[in-house]
């Protein structure tokens, strides 16, 4: 046997010490993580086609199953692998699936709906929040649970908005930019409300602690806006202007990376929302900062960005599926199978009333104004935005985690049952709502629901932000095209004129000021950085789409 302090080599000193020093347990909850994370991808590959199951179903059962031998492997004691932690969650796994999400979304459709997911996606949570509180705490006074304050039914409320929906992305184009839109301005509101509650001095309750949680949203919601996209500007900027490409495409491609997780970093170092900002920081970064670098390097940073965001979001569904599982928890709740239902149900019924109460009003008050047919929501399109989103994830989980533990853990079975509760919530909706998505868009659009076999994260996605808002005409969702009606009074101030609308003003002003400082399509000087110098094909196709 070797001894350390007889060890000559300075590296192989090093190298038995910090082998001697590694965690078993840690290397093992890694190690099956690995695997289980392989598992759901070829579990996902091969259930592709099937119209009951995604990848965040799989994922979830994976991980309930895992927890469940755990379980019975420790004889009923514990199946944790893993110890929650919110702050790994946040900083770690969520940056990399909203700035993706902002990066690789199909701009042409956001932009084009922007004003309406708006709505849904802040008014309707603020709606929603406003429900679910309201409902808590009626429910919890009538079944006795006194122990909450009102600023845990506030923020039982946030925590309860907080959306995820499984809509695909090319069969119901339409229907996918509304809802996704929604939900990453949704997340990113419900943890700006989540936040301001906190914040909220709750001792003295008067019309100005509405104003203040009103003036606290508003600052965090634009500001953190702001900052994303002057980290964007300054990423296009740097790289414009030194054109690291000429040297090394990895430097590019790095500098994108951190220059993307530092603007959602600082957004949280200064208390701002960290979603919004990285989110908007991607948007920007693939309207300029992606046409700044070198042929390779965007092949490159459209599947890393992809790829990160895959296995993120993975892992969260798996670590969700196996806590579901936590002995724990559940015996420190103190309650009833009865007390379990009533709970979950009552969260569940509050849930499908406050995404109703503002689901089909804006809807309808959407088609009043629009009057055009392809962005009509009829009442079928208005049932499925309704019902895929319904889903609550992990950032429902976060946040309940956030609000009702010190350091993983709870003070009371109250809060561990409001954790509980909230997993049950969770999985409910995920496995039930989410199943039944696909086969209901099936059965209500039928052959308006566009079968297509493109990726996701195709290149001709990177649509241009010129086309923010509006289009002079409209494609629906069997990709026909329609003429615009000629716009009148209150319409045309809203920009159904080609030539007055907000997208023509900002493809001007984007053109003239912006496109010459921040570069794009058009400004940079063209070398090819791949192997082979050869032009991508996918590359050629999106700037032909940008013409």
């Amino acid at each position: 046997m070797f001894d350390i302090d007889e060890i000559q080599d300075p590296a192989a000193s090093i190298w038995v010490r910090s082998s001697s020093q590694f965690n078993t347990s840690t290397v093992i909850a890694i190690t099956v993580f690995m695997f289980l994370l392989c598992a759901c991808i070829v579990v996902g590959h091969l259930l592709e086609e099937n119209r009951w199951a995604n990848e965040s179903i799989t994922a979830l059962l994976l991980g309930l199953a895992s927890g469940g031998i755990v379980l019975l492997v420790s004889k009923g004691n514990s199946s944790k692998i893993l110890v929650f932690n919110e702050e790994l969650f946040f900083i770690y796994l969520l940056p990399p699936i909203i700035f993706n999400a902002g990066f690789q979304v199909k701009k042409k459709q956001f932009f084009k709906n922007f004003s309406t997911l708006l709505l849904f996606g802040v008014l309707g949570t603020v709606i929603s929040f406003c429900l679910i509180s309201a409902g808590v705490f009626l429910v919890f006074k009538k079944i006795g649970l006194t122990s909450l304050g009102v600023q845990d039914y506030l923020a039982i409320g946030a925590i309860l908005s907080a959306t995820d929906s499984v809509l695909n992305q090319d069969e119901t184009p339409f229907l996918y930019s509304i809802v996704f839109g929604e939900g990453v301005v949704n997340d990113a509101t419900s943890i700006v409300l989540f936040n301001a509650v906190q914040k909220l001095d709750l001792s003295d309750v008067s019309a100005m602690t509405f104003l203040s949680l009103l003036g606290t949203f508003l600052y965090l919601f634009f500001t953190s806006t702001i900052l994303g996209v002057a980290v964007g500007l300054l990423s296009a900027y740097v790289i414009k202007t030194l054109y690291i490409g000429r040297h090394s495409t990895d430097r590019e491609i790095a500098l994108m990376m951190l220059m993307a997780y530092m603007s959602y970093l600082i957004a949280e170092l200064i208390s701002l929302s960290g979603i919004l900002t990285v989110f908007f920081c991607g948007v920007v970064m693939s309207h300029y900062t992606w046409h700044n670098i070198s042929e390779s390097s965007r092949i490159t940073t459209k599947h890393a960005f992809a790829t990160m965001s895959f296995i993120a979001e993975t892992f969260i569904f798996l670590y969700v599926g196996m806590d579901a599982l936590d002995i724990d928890k559940w015996k420190d709740s103190e309650a009833s199978a009865g007390t379990f239902l009533a709970i979950s149900s009552a969260f569940l019924a509050l849930v499908l009333i406050g995404r109703a109460a503002f689901v089909f009003p804006i809807a309808n008050i959407s088609n009043a104004i629009t009057k055009k047919e392809p962005k009509n929501m009829d009442w079928r399109r208005q049932f499925i935005s309704w019902w895929a989103g319904l889903m609550r994830g992990a950032v429902t989980v976060a946040l309940s985690y956030n609000e009702f533990t010190d350091s993983g853990e709870t003070s009371s079975s109250e809060r561990s049952l409001m954790i509980t509760c909230t997993i049950i919530v969770v999985l409910f909706s995920t496995m039930v709502f989410g199943s039944v998505t696909k086969p209901l868009v099936e059965k209500l659009l039928g052959h308006n629901a566009r079968q297509g076999a493109s990726d996701v994260t195709d290149i001709a996605s990177f649509e241009d932000l010129r086309l923010l808002f509006l289009e002079t005409g409209d494609e629906g969702e069997n990709g026909g095209s329609q003429q615009q009606p000629k716009a009148r009074g209150f319409r045309l101030l809203m920009g159904w004129h080609p030539t007055l609308s907000a997208h023509h003003i900002w493809r001007k002003f984007d053109n003239k000021f912006m496109r010459p400082v921040f570069g794009g399509r058009g400004f940079v000087p063209y070398e090819p950085a791949s192997p082979t110098g050869a032009a991508d094909p996918s590359c050629e196709h999106y700037e032909d789409e940008e013409q």
